[in-house]
């Protein structure tokens, strides 16, 4: 790959500002709440006034013409409307990728990103937008203390204070016992909601986001969940046993033993594929030419007085004896579909008088594959999860890493064939180990993004003397680690499947690092002169220091290209260097030239057709060539 610097033609530098020539490409992520603004002015436009939506306007077209109630229901924090104010923000940032950190980079689907996952997700929200089936968050727990994550809303006390009205902007109190404990809550709600908000966007209709979260924070996030997700979309809140063992060392003399996993759909059709049948209970020991049954009780749910239809006799058509159910729960049939049963020899009568009579199932006539999937989980703990650590590193990586198996089965429940499947907190990445071995057990090729803060580690640690400078450092160890462990696997070791795809093990590493792309500075009432001049140095955009590849993948991220899209030398062309982009997944691809001059017989070479995208430097071109591009293809320019 060209390691080209930002020296400007000599030919084609230009002493004085220019007119852009082709449509300009994209430097920044999407405003996405424009586009949503623009989606309602297709459904109705008469709500908006100047351009902007009138607020009373819409109320009126959704039936809700006047609110007089003195108070409604809200739910809100100190910070809220900052949160809402960085989630608009669009990101200059960029991803470039890593492949010397990387397994397989020409050829995986997994994606492993060291950075910021708020910055992240802006610049994955055109590329990815509407196609993840499953969100997994395992956001830090907020324990106490000072809330501490790298952005803006990590606030201080005297910041918390300020927001809520109890301290002046001179540091005054203005209350005699300030509360401060909120601002604990604040800063985490505060630190979530623009990340969950963004997160949804990415989702399928049919997607599933799962929240790991503890008791501190449980009641805050649902709510967080209700309003981004919709109430309705709530799907369960699953209890897990974490701890296999009740913890003597607690100060209340109380255990807290569990964990929460909220579960919110995109929209209404999400749902878990089920919990495996126990196939042991069906038999067939009368050779019924029905097949494989089992007894289940008979028994419903409901009182007399709730259900008296409920509540009658029936009777063996071979001994003549009668049975009644108990007062307080009827048959689990009514009449009708009773004596149906009896008829077609479903109902297993008792030889003596004082027995019970019970149901023949037959495993044809289940309405579904699996049972319900229980909101319990109690045979999977978090000392699972230590232990796998300490048996890929041989010493204690990371602190209460989510076991495998935890996150194997909500994979396995939710998705299937080639899913997308998001980690927003990977950690120590249990949760792309976990698609591995999911994709091992079924065959499936679901591909696995994760994303992590490359927070460092202590000096002096463990882990830090092992060579692990930051967390993403261990996530991606452990990764080439499990990677090798499953390919090496024997057969009987690991349910594998006899499909022929092979196993994706390999992981493409990107990182969230400033734009490629000069930064405008804004100068309060520049003269005429200095605006000039920082319009000449934008002649050419590019920054000091550029390379060919790290500018291709972030005009393909910003163009909406997947991460996973490849990018090749096209071999036939001498002039000049042109590379081509191309993702699969997608369906689209581009041509891209970033040298300081386009050649004429370049361009008759590459023979655009219209629907072909070209981009190139604004600096390389003339008038005479942008001109004939632009009637050429679709013409974009840096």
């Amino acid at each position: 790959m060209s390691k080209a610097t930002s020296k400007k033609s000599t030919t084609k530098a230009a002493k004085k500002p220019k007119q852009r020539r082709g449509e300009p490409v994209a430097l920044k992520t999407p405003d996405f709440l424009a586009e949503q603004a623009e989606q309602l002015r297709q459904l109705m436009p008469h709500v908006f006034t100047e351009g902007k939506i009138d607020v009373e306007k819409l109320r009126v077209a959704l039936g809700d013409s006047a609110d007089e109630r003195p108070e409604r229901y809200s739910f809100t924090w100190a910070g809220k409307r900052a949160a809402i104010q960085e989630l608009q923000k669009p990101t200059w940032a960029t991803l470039v990728p890593a492949k010397d950190e990387s397994i397989n980079f020409n050829t995986t689907q997994n994606i492993f990103i060291e950075g910021e996952n708020l910055e992240v997700l802006k610049l994955l929200y055109k590329s990815y937008f509407g196609r993840v089936k499953m969100l997994y968050i395992d956001s830090p727990y907020n324990t106490g203390g000072d809330f501490v994550y790298p952005d803006n809303f990590a606030n201080p006390k005297d910041a918390y204070l300020k927001i809520t009205g109890q301290k002046d902007d001179d540091g005054n109190l203005r209350t005699s016992n300030p509360e401060s404990g909120g601002r604990y809550h604040s800063a985490w709600l505060s630190m979530i909601y623009p990340r969950l908000f963004l997160a949804r966007q990415l989702l399928c209709e049919d997607g599933i986001v799962l929240a790991s979260i503890d008791d501190n924070e449980v009641h805050n996030l649902r709510l967080v969940m209700n309003e981004i997700f919709g109430e309705e979309n709530f799907v369960a809140q699953i209890v897990w046993k974490s701890r296999q063992f009740p913890d003597a060392r607690a100060v209340t003399r109380v255990s807290t033993d569990h964990e929460y996993v909220l579960v919110y759909s995109r929209g209404a059709r999400a749902e878990f594929r089920g919990a495996e049948r126990d196939e042991t209970k069906f038999s067939n020991p009368d050779k019924d030419s029905r097949g494989l049954w089992m007894s289940r009780s008979l028994l419903g749910l409901a009182t007399k007085e709730q259900r008296r239809n409920l509540h009658y006799q029936i009777v063996d058509p071979k001994t003549g004896h009668s049975f009644s159910p108990p007062a307080n729960t009827g048959w689990r049939y009514g009449q009708t579909k009773m004596n149906q049963l009896i008829a077609e020899g479903c109902i297993l009568f008792p030889t003596s008088a004082d027995g019970r009579p019970r149901e023949k199932k037959f495993r044809k006539d289940l309405e579904h594959e699996f049972t319900s999937f229980p909101t319990i989980i109690d045979d999977v703990f978090t000392a699972h999860g230590t232990a796998e650590i300490r048996e890929l590193f041989g010493f204690q990586a990371f602190d209460f890493p989510k076991p495998t198996e935890l996150l194997r089965r909500f994979v396995e429940q939710t998705t299937s064939g080639n899913d997308v499947i998001i980690d927003l907190f990977a950690g120590s990445a249990s949760g792309a180990h976990a698609v591995i071995k999911q994709n091992a057990c079924d065959g499936a090729c679901r591909v696995s993004i994760s994303i992590q803060l490359p927070h460092p580690n202590s000096i002096g640690t463990e882990v830090h003397k092992h060579g692990f400078a930051t967390i993403a450092d261990i996530a991606k160890e452990r990764l080439r680690r499990a990677g090798k462990q499953l390919s090496k696997a024997k057969d009987g070791e690991l349910k594998l499947s006899s499909r022929n795809a092979q196993l994706d093990v390999g992981f493409a590493v990107f990182k969230l690092v400033p734009s490629g792309f000069k930064p405008w500075v804004n100068e309060t009432n520049p003269s005429p002169e200095t605006l000039a001049k920082a319009m000449e140095l934008f002649n050419d955009p590019l920054a000091d220091g550029w390379k060919s590849e790290d500018i291709i993948y972030e005009v393909a991220i910003k163009e909406g290209f997947s991460l996973t899209a490849r990018l090749e030398k096209v071999s036939t062309i001498k002039a000049n260097n042109i590379f081509g982009v191309t993702d699969l997944e997608k369906g689209q691809s581009f041509r891209i030239c970033l040298d300081d001059e386009l050649k004429s017989a370049t361009v008759k070479e590459l023979n655009l057709k219209k629907d072909d995208l070209f981009i190139c430097r604004d600096v390389a071109i003339d008038d005479k060539m942008s001109a004939n591009l632009a009637l050429q293809c679709r013409f974009k320019t840096i």
